[in-house]
């Protein structure tokens, strides 16, 4: 691998996999949030600034069945030329094929040429060799932007590494940004250091639990989840949410770090509903009590001080899922309160990366996006980057 910012790309057609995976509207298929589109630019704007051309490739959705116009890349076009300041963007109907050859043949410096969606032929997550080897002949070197996706074994994200000599693979500028935040957190994080892990369900975030239980000093445990860890310790939770069949992983976990020395911090109280909507009848309760007939929907207001005093003396963040169900306006104050509270210790010194998809969509929400360290693109790429697995995406351009 060679040094993306050093290599110069004057005349050279750059193949890269960015993560335009980004949600449209469904009546008006605009963009809804173009995040991972603009974390792309700096590196597209690289190749072109240096004299080069670009081949952008990625997926766009989860089509079934073949091409679907709902899918079609297409239709982020207009935009991507107002985020290249007015560069001339192509479109080929097809990622390889005829047209996609003769675009990319007849690519002149400084132009763009955006390829149809990947996953509109089944190879491509197949990891198929034949269709990793026609991406490739489109251009000189591949880079691979699309931290969104290294978790995948695809033909574009890893089995094409194979048709590029290793001068001529790179991770872009984005990649490059992301394993570092990533590193930081994991293998150079200052003390104390602090992951906050929320979500739904104990079972998939119990590899990053037990990895980060090397690492961490603190970590905070709020969502759906928490409950599973109260029964498992006899507390009563009412209908919450809980994974019967995790109790005894619960009280696993929290053996494992009372002996490795790290504080595990589970929600002191919880707001709590009679169902599960945002019209339901709500009140407080401590979370190990909640009565029967009701759930715990958010962290209550002793929760949100208890965790935030936890982050205002951390130098090191992990925040991974939220609070609660914070889509719904009656039950967002606790994951309000926790971005609150990472954007000043950020403010106070503290080293910040938040991941996972929710996480994420919170901190731009609140409008604390830019008032944390580091907003990672990868939500499944970042938990198995953290629970200590090989990322197919990354192991390709270092092979």
């Amino acid at each position: 691998m060679t040094s993306f910012a050093q290599h110069n790309f004057a005349n050279q057609k750059a193949l890269i996999r960015v993560d335009f995976n980004v949600p449209l509207d469904k009546q008006t298929l605009a963009i809804t949030d173009d995040t991972r589109m603009t974390a792309a630019v700096p590196t597209i704007k690289k190749i072109l600034n240096d004299g080069g051309s670009v081949i952008l490739m990625s997926h766009l959705g989860r089509p079934k069945d073949g091409p679907e116009d709902k899918y079609s890349l297409r239709h982020i076009v207009n935009h991507l030329i107002k985020l290249l300041d007015g560069a001339t963007v192509k479109f080929a109907n097809d990622c390889i094929g005829e047209e996609a050859i003769e675009k990319a043949a007849h690519l002149q410096v400084g132009e763009v040429l955006l390829l149809e969606n990947l996953r509109f032929y089944k190879e491509e997550e197949k990891g198929d060799a034949d269709f990793a080897k026609k991406l490739a002949a489109l251009g000189d070197v591949w880079i691979n932007d699309a931290f969104g996706t290294a978790h995948r074994a695809h033909a574009s994200t890893a089995v094409i590494a194979q048709f590029f000599a290793p001068e001529k693979r790179f991770f872009g500028l984005l990649m490059d940004a992301e394993v570092a935040a990533a590193e930081k957190v994991l293998h150079k994080s200052e003390k104390p250091f602090t992951a906050i892990i929320g979500g739904a369900k104990v079972s998939d975030k119990i590899l990053i639990i037990e990895n980060l239980l090397e690492r961490a000093t603190d970590i905070i445990i709020g969502g759906g989840m928490a409950y599973t860890f109260m029964k498992a310790q006899g507390g009563h939770i009412g209908k919450s949410l809980c994974e019967e069949d995790r109790l005894d992983m619960a009280l696993s976990v929290l053996a494992k770090a009372e002996a490795k020395g790290v504080n595990i911090h589970l929600p002191s109280d919880s707001v709590i509903a009679d169902n599960f909507s945002n019209d339901a009848n709500t009140s407080t309760a401590p979370s190990n009590n909640i009565p029967d007939g009701w759930m715990g929907l958010d962290i209550g207001a002793m929760a949100c001080q208890q965790f935030t005093n936890v982050l205002h003396r951390s130098k090191t963040i992990l925040w991974n899922g939220p609070m609660g169900v914070f889509e719904m306006s009656h039950f967002q104050h606790g994951t309000k309160a926790i971005a609150t509270a990472v954007a000043e210790a950020t403010t106070n010194g503290a080293f910040s990366l938040v991941g996972g998809g929710d996480s994420v969509a919170a901190v731009n929400q609140f409008g604390y996006n830019d008032k944390v360290s580091y907003v990672s693109t990868g939500g499944g790429a970042l938990l198995e980057y953290f629970e200590g697995k090989q990322l197919p995406g990354i192991a390709a351009v270092n092979s």
